[in-house]
C-alpha cells in the first residue's frame, strides 16, 4: 500500500511466527497438531517469581518506573553479571527492556546508519538480519554450517569484516542450532576482534543456563576483558525462568550506548512492565536450584530427539551443546516425493508437507539463512516428542 514506509518493505515476516500461526489454525480446525516451531520452555514460571509479581500488584507497584528499569532490578542484573559471568559492572552499567528483542532493536537503531554493516553468523535467529535492514544497514552473512558444528570460525569472521562493519552479533548457545561456543572457541574470535577496534559486539546470551554434558557457559567479554568497552552483553529471564510472556530483557554495555538506548526507549515503550520487573528481581535474586533439574530434562529430551531423527530416516542431525533446538539436514530427501505425492524441492516444501501430512509443525532452515535444514524445538513433553519423532520417521520413510 502506498502509505507504508520503505523501511517496512525491507523486512520479511517472521517465519517462526507464520508457521506457528498456521499450526494454530489447523489445530482450531480439529487437526491433531504437535507444534515444535516456537521456542519457549514448557515449564511453569517458578512459584516464588509469580508470588513476587502478585506481591508487587498488591503493594501498588503498578506505576511508571525509570525508563531503563527500577533500581532494584538493575542492581540484581549487575549482581548476576558479576556472579555468573565475572563481569566487573555496577547497576549504572545495566539496562532493562521489554524483552531481549527490544534491546537488540534499541542498540541497532541507536547506532546504525545507511552504509553500515553488521556481521551475522549463518544460521541466524530470524530477527537479526531484519532488525539490521529495518535500521537501514546491511547484514553481512558469515556462514557457519554443519562442517564447523554451526560455529563461526576466526577465518570466516576475519573475511567478513570491512571498514564499514559496525557490529558483530554473536548468539551462544545458538538459536536455531543449539551450538555453544567454548571459552577456547571464543578466544579465537576475540583475537580477530582485537585487530579491528571499530567493530562492536552484541552477545545474545539468552540461552546461557542451557548448556549440556557438563559444559561451562562463557561470554565474550568474560573471555577477553579488553573487549568489554565495546561489547553489549544481552540476556533475559524468558528462557532461564520460563518467563517468555513477562517480557523482560537486560544487558550491560558501555554507558554512552546505554544512554542512547534509554533515550530511544523513552520515545517508544518507556519502561518495561513494572510488575514484570519486580518478578524479575525475584527471578535473579531468588533460588536457582531448579535450573539444574530443568537442564537435565532438556538434555534427556535432546538425546531422545537426536537419536530418533538419526534412526534411518534420511536425516542427519548433529548433537547440540545447548539451548532447546536441533537443526537437522534434510538434504538427502530433497528432490523426491512424499507418500501423499508432494514434490519436495526445498526445505520449506519438506516442513510444509510434514505439517499437512502428519501435523508436526517445524521451521524450515532457509528462514535461518541455511537451506536444506529444519529447526525442531524440543521444549515439549516427552510424550509429544516421542510421537513427533515417530511421525517424522514415518513421513521420511514414505519419501521416494
Amino acid at each position: 500500500m502506498a502509505f507504508l514506509s520503505d523501511a517496512l518493505a525491507r523486512v520479511a515476516p517472521s517465519a517462526t511466527v507464520a508457521i506457528t500461526q498456521k499450526a494454530r489454525v489447523l489445530a482450531a480446525e480439529g487437526r491433531d497438531i504437535i507444534a515444535l516451531a516456537a521456542g519457549e520452555p514448557d515449564f511453569d514460571t517458578p512459584a516464588n517469581v509469580r508470588e513476587a509479581a502478585a506481591r508487587a500488584m498488591n503493594e501498588g507497584k503498578t506505576r511508571y518506573t525509570n525508563v531503563d528499569g527500577i533500581a532494584e532490578l538493575k542492581e540484581a542484573v549487575a549482581a548476576k553479571f558479576r556472579r555468573d559471568n565475572r563481569l566487573d559492572v555496577t547497576a549504572a552499567d545495566c539496562f532493562v527492556s521489554s524483552g531481549g528483542k527490544q534491546i537488540i532493536f534499541n542498540a541497532m537503531l541507536a547506532t546504525l546508519n545507511p552504509g553500515d554493516e553488521v556481521v551475522v553468523p549463518v544460521p541466524y535467529w530470524v530477527s537479526y538480519p531484519e532488525v539490521v535492514r529495518l535500521c537501514g544497514a546491511e547484514p553481512v552473512f558469515a556462514v557457519a554450517d554443519a562442517s564447523t558444528g554451526f560455529k563461526l570460525s576466526p577465518e570466516v569472521l576475519e573475511e567478513s569484516i570491512t571498514p564499514a562493519t559496525k557490529w558483530l552479533i554473536l548468539n551462544t548457545p545458538s538459536n536455531p542450532t543449539g551450538a555453544a561456543y567454548s571459552a577456547a572457541e571464543l578466544r579465537g574470535l576475540a583475537d580477530v576482534l582485537l585487530r579491528h577496534p571499530h567493530v562492536h559486539i552484541l552477545t545474545d546470551d539468552i540461552y546461557e543456563v542451557l548448556v549440556y554434558d557438563g559444559g561451562t557457559f562463557a561470554t565474550l567479554a568474560q573471555v577477553e576483558p579488553a573487549l568489554q568497552p565495546r561489547t553489549l552483553t544481552m540476556n533475559g529471564v524468558s528462557k532461564s525462568h520460563a518467563m517468555t510472556g513477562w517480557r523482560i530483557g537486560y544487558c550491560t554495555g558501555p554507558r554512552p550506548l546505554l544512554a542512547a538506548m534509554t533515550k530511544l526507549q523513552g520515545q517508544s515503550t518507556t519502561n518495561p512492565s513494572s510488575i514484570s520487573q519486580w518478578a524479575a528481581v525475584e527471578a535473579l535474586n531468588g533460588p536457582q536450584d531448579f535450573l539444574a533439574e530443568w537442564r537435565q530434562v532438556f538434555q534427556q529430551r535432546r538425546d531422545l530427539v537426536v537419536q530418533g531423527l538419526n534412526a534411518n530416516t534420511g536425516l542427519d542431525c548433529l548433537t547440540p551443546e545447548g539451548a532447546f533446538y536441533v537443526f537437522p539436514s534434510c538434504k538427502r530427501l530433497l528432490g523426491k516425493t512424499s507418500a501423499a505425492g508432494t514434490r519436495l524441492e526445498t526445505d520449506e516444501d519438506f516442513v510444509m508437507a510434514l505439517l499437512e501430512e502428519t501435523g508436526v509443525a517445524l521451521v524450515h532452515g532457509a528462514a535461518f539463512g541455511l537451506p536444506g535444514h529444519f529447526r525442531l524445538s524440543y521444549a515439549a513433553s516427552n510424550a509429544e516428542l516421542e510421537e513427533a519423532v515417530r511421525r517424522i520417521q514415518s513421513f521420511c520413510a514414505g519419501i521416494a
